[in-house]
């Protein structure tokens, strides 16, 4: 028991230790970039876009000449198609059994050899259409 002014019926009053304990915490701020700094990463970030966007573009284009000329090779299959089967029916029109046979339906007939006649220009339709034209001026 300790003695206080005058008083030994006193009761010594422990002191609380408090239950929390004051910490300080260093906090470091971090310094922010120098602007020089900060336009250099912007105009790499800026060059690696346009370099980006240029790659893409191009497969674009490629891309597209590519469907151009699978569309072209389609046609080009198309028209040789097309193309085999008219020389096909050109050779069936110009067999000489044909012609014979559509010149006699038409009222032909065959010639012979006596009866094929040369006529030289002074003779022809054309020179005498000539002459009449000339006569009429």
């Amino acid at each position: 028991m300790a003695y206080m002014h005058g008083n030994l019926a006193f009761k010594e009053k422990k002191e609380q230790k408090s239950r929390y304990k004051e910490t300080r915490e260093v906090v470091s701020r971090k310094v922010p970039l120098p602007a020089g700094e900060k336009l250099l990463y912007l105009f790499t970030i800026m060059l690696c876009m346009t370099v980006a966007g240029t790659v893409l573009w191009k497969y674009a284009q490629i891309y597209e000449v590519n469907t151009k000329m699978q569309q072209i090779e389609y046609e080009i299959e198309q028209l040789e198609k097309e193309n085999s089967i008219l020389k096909v029916e050109s050779r069936k029109l110009q067999e000489p059994k044909r012609l014979i046979e559509q010149g006699r339906m038409m009222g032909l007939i065959p010639s012979s050899e006596d009866s094929i006649e040369q006529v030289s220009a002074e003779h022809s339709y054309y020179a005498s259409n000539k002459a009449n034209v000339a006569a009429n001026q």
